[in-house]
């Protein structure tokens, strides 16, 4: 059984992986989602790993607001 994240216990950015298993979707997907621009992620390092800031995430979830920056 897959470990459970806690919404409280979340870093403030998270990776595909994470982003997949709070959502209930596949990592491709969130990959996709970040090429449409439904939830842009921050690169980073030579790899070009993505990450996803957690308000974003809570805000797909209706749980917060979005912040404008």
């Amino acid at each position: 059984m897959a470990e459970q994240l806690s919404i409280n216990s979340l870093p403030d950015l998270l990776t595909v992986r994470e982003v997949a298993q709070i959502l209930r979707v596949s990592p491709l997907t969130i990959k996709r989602w970040g090429k449409r621009g439904k939830l842009p992620a921050i690169r980073i390092n030579s790899r070009g790993d993505r990450r996803y800031k957690k308000d974003a995430v809570l805000w797909l979830l209706g749980i917060a607001g979005k912040t404008q920056e």
